[in-house]
């Protein structure tokens, strides 16, 4: 094939995911009449087809779940989740509902129609019963919230290339070859799709989420009709390779107040947490904004762009946190009123 034939492909292949883009952008902006469940069902399903075209197959992604720890604490609803069933097979059914252990969550998507300006949001609606309504802000961050108190365990056993180790030891702190975790407390990429967000929401928002995803209308000018396209913003894009990695991988051990032994658990997860990577220079010059994808007029691919940065965040958290089964098995025990089985 010769240099020629390679860059026209490469462009038909651009101008594909472009085409794409436009197709998914007219999808989300079909509107139905008094239909408000269905088009929300409809555009779920729409977002879906998006990850799925993106995310390896590895990960199974599910619409309408809940996610659970083994502290006993459960998430509002997750329009999408993205999770791996290889490495944590364990889904907890109650008839159709899916309550999945946030071990082996990865990503976390919740969908919205249009969300309004901060201005909009102040004229709070009531219910039937006079009780005024969460805003979207208000629904939004509380849903946020229920993701971000789930906790991971690290009460696992597992055989590594050098022994059977349990990871719950602390004795292990005095063993060099098993001392350091490159996991320690995960949490799952968060994402939120919308048909449309006002620029005066999007600093709230990005507070509670990592990546978003919108319609946005372009108005017209000289050049240019007037057209509507997919936007992507990434919260921290600019941050550097290590920081990301400690996002989601060493993420938030003050939250944890649990003893263990003599040691405060969340003083063992620091202790235990990888700190001198190999190549620690390098990744600290490495950043999501390097994976953009634009062309001449520094116009953003954005489908494209998502697929290197997001499968870059999945790549970072790679596999689920080791499956805690005594940690679970303890958590439905005490609920029942059974007796905890001791060390």
């Amino acid at each position: 094939m010769t240099e020629k034939t390679m860059d026209t492909t490469i462009k038909k292949i651009a101008k594909n995911y472009n085409q794409l883009e436009q197709s998914l952008v007219n999808q989300l902006r079909l509107e139905l009449s008094k239909h408000n469940l269905t088009i929300g069902t409809y555009r779920e399903r729409v977002w879906q087809s998006l990850f799925e075209m993106i995310i390896p197959k590895k990960y199974c992604i599910d619409q309408s779940v809940f996610i659970i720890d083994s502290y006993g604490n459960i998430s509002r609803e997750v329009d999408l989740a993205v999770y791996d069933e290889v490495y944590t097979p364990y889904i907890f059914n109650y008839g159709e509902i899916k309550f999945i252990p946030i071990e082996a969550v990865a990503v976390v998507v919740q969908c919205k129609s249009k969300i309004e300006s901060k201005a909009e949001e102040k004229e709070l609606p009531v219910d039937e019963n006079g009780k005024i309504r969460e805003t979207m802000a208000q629904s939004l961050e509380k849903w946020a919230k229920s993701i971000t108190n789930l906790k991971t365990s690290l009460d696992s056993v597992t055989r590594t290339i050098t022994d059977l180790v349990d990871n719950y030891d602390e004795n292990l702190l005095k063993d060099e070859r098993n001392k350091n975790l490159t996991q320690t407390s995960s949490r799952p990429i968060r994402i939120l799709c919308a048909t449309k967000i006002h620029q005066s929401m999007m600093e709230t928002l990005k507070e509670n989420f990592d990546i978003l995803l919108y319609v946005e209308d372009i108005k017209a000018t000289d050049q240019k009709e007037s057209f509507s396209k997919l936007t992507k913003v990434i919260t921290d894009e600019s941050l550097n390779f290590v920081g990301w990695n400690n996002h989601l991988n060493h993420w938030g051990h003050e939250r944890y107040a649990e003893q263990m032994e003599q040691v405060a658990y969340q003083n063992y997860m620091k202790e235990r947490q990888q700190k001198q990577l190999r190549s620690p220079a390098s990744l600290k010059s490495r950043n999501l904004t390097q994976l953009r994808v634009t062309n001449h007029q520094e116009e953003e691919n954005t489908i494209l762009s998502l697929t290197f940065q997001l499968n870059q965040l999945l790549m970072f958290l790679n596999n689920p946190m080791l499956f805690p089964h005594r940690a679970y098995a303890r958590m439905f025990t005490k609920n029942l009123g059974g007796k905890i089985q001791e060390d």
